[in-house]
């Protein structure tokens, strides 16, 4: 039993040790986007052999809340990184189809990386909600003030989140260059016991401010993501819904009345006209003109305008002819006056 339980133990360090290496070679490989089929293979098979040593990991049981850190073997604080990597291959994943479900599943593994590394005592941190919608639903539960006064308070808010991330920064920059001057000892296997423990405790430390940074930038995206979401559910439903299809128009000539549509008619070739009152009547029997019917009208302004209509037609014919007759008039009186050939001089001496 014990040969076959350090079996295990070697199985598991082998698995965490392959995850984290792919993982660094994603993180700092020369390959210039995340997407290319090479890095997404890794990132498949990172997560792969992290998820294996999580699942063996919990089989194992060798951490509990209920413990002090100093119970922890030094060999074994190694193996608390574990849900961070495991967070932060799954934000290597790039198909977009899927990035909320990825943000989620990073966002939890990085919590309880998180939350372990609380009930060890492991940094001075506060911890952030469960999950993104809960300390959104804190925020919007809880009234703001609003006027000028209210102005003050969230600047100095935002001031001391600025400070804080300079200060997280720092103390991670000041932990990565302890840990690279620890790393060649402790690789090479020179290093004591006390060495491996404080080497895999800055690490952990390390670790909980990139958490810290990831789990706010995903925060933020989701914010994104979602609200973008219902932005297309609108415009979705709207054109879902049929649009119905309209017969073709065809030219013709529109005019103010018949007697225009008698002149612009006659020509060669020529095109269908039309007055405005028949254009509505025609749009208003194809249920045209966006779905609207002809203007409805009193039947008495109908039968006024008809009349008006037809009397200045009349109007007008009677003035056409009564110009024509006089232009015949003044014709034949012209002829009685100036016999045939008057004024033609041609070929006359």
């Amino acid at each position: 039993i014990m040969a076959e339980g350090a079996g295990e133990e070697q199985r598991l360090a082998e698995l965490l040790a392959a995850g984290r290496r792919l993982w660094e070679e994603v993180e700092n490989g020369a390959e210039p986007s995340t997407g290319a089929p090479a890095v997404q293979e890794k990132v498949r098979q990172g997560l792969d052999a992290l998820q294996r040593a999580a699942a063996m990991l919990a089989q194992l049981d060798l951490f509990s809340e209920n413990e002090e850190l100093e119970e922890i073997a030094s060999a074994d604080l190694k193996y608390l990184l574990l849900p961070a990597l495991l967070g932060a291959m799954t934000l290597k994943q790039v198909d977009l189809s899927r990035r909320l479900e990825h943000l989620e599943s990073a966002r939890a593994h990085f919590w309880r990386f998180l939350k372990l590394c609380r009930s060890y005592g492991l940094g001075n941190f506060h911890l952030p909600p469960a999950t993104a919608s809960a300390s959104g639903e804190e925020d919007a539960g809880s009234p703001s003030p609003k006027g000028p006064a209210a102005a003050q308070p969230s600047l100095v808010a935002m001031a001391m989140s600025r400070q804080a991330k300079i200060e997280r920064h720092n103390q991670k920059k000041e932990l990565e260059n302890r840990l690279a001057s620890m790393r060649a000892s402790v690789e090479s296997g020179q290093a004591d016991e006390e060495q491996i423990r404080e080497f895999y405790i800055l690490q952990i430390q390390k670790w909980i401010h990139t958490s810290l940074e990831e789990m706010e930038s995903i925060d933020q995206e989701m914010v994104l993501l979602r609200s973008r979401g219902a932005a297309k559910l609108p415009s979705a439903a709207a054109h879902g819904a049929p649009r119905q299809a309209r017969t073709p128009l065809k030219p013709f000539i529109l005019t103010r009345n018949s007697a225009q549509a008698k002149v612009f008619g006659a020509g060669y070739p020529s095109l269908p006209t039309m007055t405005v009152d028949d254009w509505y009547e025609q749009q208003g029997r194809q249920g045209a003109l966006c779905g609207q019917s002809a203007p409805q009208r009193a039947p008495g302004l109908v039968e006024e305008e008809l009349q008006k209509q037809q009397q200045q037609q009349e109007k007008q014919e009677e003035e056409e002819e009564e110009e024509a007759l006089q232009k015949a008039r003044s014709w034949d009186d012209w002829k009685d006056t100036h016999p045939r050939g008057y004024g033609n001089r041609h070929n006359m001496g």
